[in-house]
C-alpha cells in the first residue's frame, strides 16, 4: 500500500466523496493499490478497465471521432476516460490512465508516452479546463517500471487536487481523525 493511496482515501472520506477510475495501459494497477487501503469501499466507487480502444467509447463514452483521428493514446482521450467513468460510476471523481508501457510504440506514440487525468468538483479558480486536468508523461524504464510510474503519477495527481482544495476545517477534521491535534 502507497502512502498516497492512503492520504488518497482519507481525505475522500472526510469530505465523503467518492473516486472511480478509468484504467488502460495500468490494467487494473491503480484500483488495486487504492483497494490495499483499510476503508477504501468508503470512498472507492469501482473502476473500468477499458484496455481496448472501442471500449473507451463504448463504456466511457470517449469520442469516436477522437479515438478514429488520435488514437488512444493522447490528452483528450484520457481527459474524457475521467470524465466518462466519473458519470458512468457515479463519482465525485475520476481518474484516468492512457499511455504505450511498450514494448512497441503504439498510435503513432513512442514507448514511455502517458496521459494521466483527473476529472471532479474543481473548485473556482482552480486552474481547470472543462472540469479535468490531463498531465503528459514521457517515462523511462520496462514495461512494469512505466506502469508502476503511471498508477504513482495519477494518484499524486489527485492528491494535490484534494490537498489544494482543502479547507482549514477538513484539514482540522483529518488531522483529529488520525490522532493529531
Amino acid at each position: 500500500m502507497s502512502s498516497t493511496a492512503a492520504q488518497l482515501v482519507r481525505l475522500l472520506t472526510v469530505r465523503g466523496q467518492t473516486l472511480a477510475v478509468a484504467e488502460s495501459l495500468t490494467g487494473g494497477l491503480v484500483a488495486a493499490e487504492i483497494t490495499t487501503v483499510p476503508g477504501a469501499s468508503k470512498a472507492f466507487r469501482g473502476s473500468v478497465t477499458a484496455y481496448a480502444t472501442e471500449l473507451k467509447h463504448a463504456l466511457l463514452g470517449v469520442d469516436a471521432t477522437l479515438l478514429a483521428q488520435r488514437g488512444a493514446v493522447d490528452p483528450q482521450v484520457a481527459a474524457q476516460m475521467a470524465a466518462g467513468v466519473r458519470k458512468a460510476l457515479g463519482a465525485d471523481w475520476g481518474l484516468a490512465t492512457t499511455g504505450v508501457a511498450g514494448p512497441e510504440p503504439q498510435d503513432g506514440q513512442p514507448v514511455g508516452t502517458v496521459f494521466v487525468a483527473v476529472d471532479g468538483p474543481f473548485g473556482p479558480g482552480s486552474g481547470s479546463a472543462a472540469g479535468g486536468k490531463v498531465e503528459a508523461l514521457r517515462l523511462n524504464g520496462d514495461r512494469a517500471e512505466i506502469r508502476r510510474e503511471s498508477v504513482r503519477s495519477v494518484l499524486a495527481l489527485l492528491l494535490r487536487e484534494l490537498a489544494s482544495e482543502q479547507t482549514g476545517n477538513e484539514r482540522a477534521q483529518d488531522t483529529e481523525q488520525n490522532g493529531g491535534f
